[in-house]
Formats: C-alpha cells, sequence, structure tokens
C-alpha cells in the first residue's frame, strides 16, 4: 500500500510529507485548494508524462517521491520483478520507493529504490501497485473495447485473450502465405531465384553482429598508429621522463605542503590533496607505458581490416542498407526464402492453415465459455449495485454477440446493455444511459470489479460527481467495504460519502506573500465535524449544519 507521499516543489506545494493508512481514507477541500495536484503528483510518480509547468513558480526543479509498503503475498513477486530489472531491494523487499525529478527545460529523471530508472519500469511498478478511478472513467464505458478489456480483467482472462490474439495473427499470417502461393505465379519463382542469389552473396561475405563497429574502431587505431605512439609517449615525457616533468615539480610542492601543514594543521586538506594528485600521476603513467607495450600496429593487418571495410560497404550500398544491418538482411533473406519456398508447398500450407485454425478455435471457443460465465456473473453483481444507487429496477446484461469468422479479440463483440427500470429492454449503454446513470453505473462497476483486484490500492477521484442524498451514502458504504481488503483513497466533495472514511485529509491552500500554496492536513474528530458541515453548507456553518454533520460521522 501507500505509505508517504513527498513533495517539492510541485504546482503550488513547497515541501509537504504525507503519511496514508491502511482502509478508506477521504480526500477533502474546497474547490482550487489542489486535491487534484496530489493525484498528479502520484500519477507523475508512476510514471505519466512530465511537464516544466508542473515546477512550482520560482524553482528549478519538482520532485516527487512514493514510498510503498509490500504486502507479504507479493514480496517474492517484487523481489523477482526487481533483481530481473536490476534495481536494489529494500527492507528485505517490503518497501518500494519510486522517485520522479522534473527539470526547468522539461526533461525528467526517473528512480527506483534510488536507481535510475525508465519511464517503462516506473509504470510497469506503478501498475502493480495503483489503480486508479477518474471523474471521467465513465466515458470509457462507451467504447467496445474498454467494455470487452473491462470484462476480462475481471475475470482474470487477459493472458487467455492475449493466446487468443496470438494464435489469430499466426493464422492470418499463414492465410496470408497461401493466398500469396494460389496467386503469385512466375512472380514467386522470379522472387524466389533472387533471394537465393541474394543468400549466396551474404552467406560468403559473412557479416557477424557488431562486426561494422569493432573494425571501424581497429581501423581508426590501425591507421592513426604513429600519432597515437607520438602521443603517449609526448604525455609520458611531460609527465614523468622529461626535465621540470610534473610528477617532479607535484612532488616537490606535495614535499614542502607536507611540511608546511607540520605548522599550521589547515594545509593537511591541501598536502592530503597533492599526494593523491601524485598517485593518480604516476597511475597514469603506469597505464601509457603498458598500453605501449601492449600496442600491436601490424601494418599487414591495416590492409586486411581496410579491405573488409570495402566489402562490407559495397555490400551495403547494394542491397540499400547500412553495413552494421547486414547481419540482420542475412537472417531476414534465409527467413523470407524459406517461407517463399514453403509458400509453393500450397497442399502443405492449406494443411497448415486447417491446423491453426483449428488450434485458433480451440483456444476462442474456450475464451468464449468463459467470458459467457464471467459476463452473467458480472452482470448480476452490476445488477444488484444499481438497485441500491437509485436505479430500482434497472439491471446490466453483458452481451456476447458472434462474429461470422472471428477475430484477434475472439469470437464474440463484448458489449454493455442496461435497461433504466423494470420492464424495459435492454439496450445499448451509449443508447440508453443518461450522464447521471452512466457515472453510477460506472462507479458500481468500478467497485466490484476491483473486489477482485490484486492492485492494492485504489485511489477514486471524484468518481461520486453528480449524485447525491441516500445514493451519495451508499457510495460511501460500497468505498468503506472496499476499504476492508484494499487501501482506498478517494476525493470526494460530498459529505456522505466523507462521513463514511477510516481517514480524513483536508486539502487547503493559503496566500504567503504573492504566492499561493496547498497544504494538507490529517483531521481528527471536530475537525471532521468542521469540515463535514462545510461540505453540507457551504461558507456559512451553523450549528444546524454540525449538529447534522455529527449525526453522519457517528453513524459511521
Amino acid at each position: 500500500m501507500l505509505q508517504t507521499l513527498a513533495l517539492r516543489d510541485f504546482v503550488i506545494v513547497d515541501q509537504l510529507e504525507l503519511d496514508f493508512s491502511a482502509g478508506f481514507t477521504v480526500l477533502t477541500g474546497e474547490t482550487g485548494a489542489g486535491k487534484s495536484i496530489l493525484l498528479d503528483a502520484l500519477g507523475l510518480v508512476l510514471g505519466e508524462r512530465a511537464d516544466s509547468s508542473q515546477i512550482r513558480e520560482g524553482s528549478n526543479r519538482a520532485e516527487i517521491s512514493a514510498l510503498f509498503r509490500i504486502d507479504s503475498q507479493q514480496v517474492e513477486h517484487f523481489n523477482q520483478w526487481l533483481d530481473d530489472q536490476g534495481f536494489p531491494t529494500e527492507d528485505a523487499g517490503q518497501s518500494l520507493l519510486l522517485k520522479r525529478t522534473v527539470e526547468s527545460n522539461g526533461r525528467s529523471r526517473a528512480f527506483i529504490n534510488g536507481s535510475v530508472a525508465t519511464l517503462v519500469q516506473l509504470r510497469e511498478a506503478g501498475d502493480q501497485l495503483v489503480d486508479i478511478h477518474g471523474q471521467h472513467a465513465h466515458q470509457l464505458l462507451l467504447k467496445g473495447g474498454a467494455q470487452r478489456e473491462l470484462l476480462d480483467r475481471h475475470a482474470g482472462l487477459l493472458p487467455t485473450a492475449v493466446e487468443v490474439a496470438q494464435a489469430f495473427k499466426i493464422l492470418s499470417d499463414s492465410r496470408r502465405l497461401l493466398a500469396q502461393a494460389e496467386n503469385a505465379g512466375q512472380d514467386i519463382e522470379r522472387e524466389r531465384e533472387r533471394l537465393e542469389w541474394q543468400l549466396e552473396e551474404l552467406t560468403e561475405l559473412s557479416p557477424q553482429e557488431g562486426e561494422w563497429d569493432h573494425i571501424q574502431v581497429e581501423h581508426a587505431r590501425l591507421a592513426n598508429g604513429a600519432k597515437i605512439i607520438s602521443g603517449c609517449q609526448e604525455a609520458i615525457d611531460v609527465l614523468s621522463d622529461s626535465d621540470g616533468s610534473v610528477e617532479s615539480a607535484l612532488s616537490k610542492a606535495s614535499s614542502n605542503m607536507g611540511a608546511l601543514a607540520q605548522h599550521d594543521a589547515a594545509l593537511a586538506e591541501v598536502s592530503q590533496a597533492l599526494e593523491s594528485a601524485q598517485i593518480q600521476i604516476d597511475e597514469a603513467v603506469h597505464s601509457l607505458n603498458r598500453y605501449l607495450q601492449k600496442l600491436d600496429l601490424d601494418p599487414e593487418r591495416l590492409g586486411q581490416v581496410e579491405e573488409r571495410m570495402q566489402a562490407l560497404h559495397t555490400a551495403a550500398r547494394k542491397y540499400r542498407t547500412e553495413a552494421n544491418a547486414l547481419p540482420h538482411l542475412l537472417l531476414e533473406t534465409t527467413d523470407r526464402l524459406e517461407a517463399l519456398t514453403a509458400s509453393q508447398n500450397i497442399e502443405a500450407l492449406r494443411e497448415k492453415v486447417k491446423q491453426e485454425e483449428a488450434a485458433y478455435l480451440k483456444l476462442a471457443k474456450q475464451l468464449s465459455q468463459k467470458r459467457s460465465k464471467a459476463a452473467l456473473d458480472l452482470g448480476k453483481l452490476v445488477t444488484a449495485a444499481m438497485q441500491d444507487l437509485s436505479m430500482a429496477g434497472g439491471q446490466l446484461e453483458i452481451a456476447l454477440i458472434p462474429l461470422s469468422e472471428g477475430g484477434s479479440n475472439g469470437l464474440e463483440q463484448i458489449e454493455f446493455l442496461v435497461a433504466g427500470h423494470a420492464g424495459s429492454t435492454p439496450r445499448s449503454l451509449a443508447k440508453v444511459a443518461s450522464g447521471g446513470e452512466l457515472a453510477r453505473i460506472s462507479l458500481a462497476i468500478s467497485v466490484i470489479t476491483s473486489k477482485a483486484s490484486f492492485t492494492p490500492t485504489l485511489i477514486f477521484d471524484e468518481v461520486d460527481a453528480g449524485i447525491g442524498g441516500a445514493v451519495a451514502e451508499t457510495v460511501g458504504t460500497l468505498l468503506r467495504q472496499l476499504g476492508e481488503s484494499h487501501q482506498i483513497l478517494c476525493v470526494t466533495h460530498l459529505p456522505q460519502v466523507a462521513a463514511q472514511g477510516n481517514h480524513h485529509l483536508k486539502v487547503s491552500k493559503s496566500q504567503s506573500g504573492d504566492k499561493t500554496l496547498s497544504q494538507v492536513s490529517p483531521l481528527a474528530r471536530a475537525d471532521r465535524v468542521e469540515e463535514v458541515a462545510r461540505m453540507l453548507g457551504g461558507a456559512t456553518i451553523t450549528d444546524t449544519t454540525r449538529r447534522h454533520a455529527r449525526e453522519l460521522l457517528e453513524q459511521n
């Protein structure tokens, strides 16, 4: 779970270190106080795109770090991932520190456990730790692809879906080769002859991976042999061998400074620096002598290297590629010739397509069966939740619409169908649900699918927008229940939701001179009453709103 989030010079936050707890935490505050800033900072440290505008005005760099406590069930997995990626472990693998800095020139750097990381690695780690449900997440439900992915993710079918997509790609490639073989005729024969001739030339040349870069370095060394020897010898003379050498002068200065340091300890550091410089000069001279002893500048080898460079360069020009790409061209030519030769055996290729169709259909049918069961289960769960979200009698059905030939996503199209009230026929979500209904259905789906999620920290960013009253209280109850198995962070404007949090953080802003700064404070019981009362009554807080706030908090 997320343990600590630290910000420095981010937007309108000068410095902030915020500790989080398990359970359900709500973040509240007036509009513009900076609630979204915290989520933006967390998104940045999880690998989202950086922008220099995120740096606080007057500062040169923004810095965000997030410390996560790894659940005992995830420690082994994360330790293996860190080891595979080359990162150190912290606290026996029970802690993970993600860090991101953004410079004023727009550049950013990422770190995992103190080691430099790529954004891809940062996102990969973040995806396993945090799942963010944004306030516009319901709009994704209108896209068929998102509906399919949501169902597969909830049912744990994403690995199976990937296998189906891979099987379909293999089948599609074979079908394409079969079509080419049936239609190409003499063109294929000419292409085969060309590839055979090209393969013979490249095989004889035998370009090796990395050879071009290596041979360029060797040529530069051999071609500049005299200059290298002269330069190294001159350096040795200047440093050590000549009268008035650097080594001699430095030795004298070091000796004098050592004697003076006996009279004034403040010069001891200078004396030590000179001694260190003497050692480094000595090491440099020894290294140059060893280099010259081992240097091999055979003129015959230079001729061989130039001949090889010319052969590689000529081949690269002939085949219109780079010299260092010739090894890849050799492999590619071999593969293309093998595929073309195989494609001329039409019967063999037809049999191959038949086998791959059978393999694809087997996997796709298995996926369809699992999707059918998962769709029924998820539909029932969301329908039950809809009854508590002011959609009594409404229902959600997840339809599996067969595709005549199948595709990379399987044998069916997934479509969410909704009936807003009892007796109505379920129709496409995009055509039936209003904005408010869509937001409520999205929230129900988010909560239900998150229960099965292995992601320890779930964040809900104003997903309760557009609802209120008893529905808001139900939303709070759902999130509080979810907090029993996950760490939940929820940005909300609803007092009914805020009152149900196990923990309450208030975001506020203040003026410091001509600058606006944002702060976050954990609220004790009395402070929570005042904040919930503000959310109930606005700027003017009365005894009535305070009493109502206490009632809401006491109910939870």
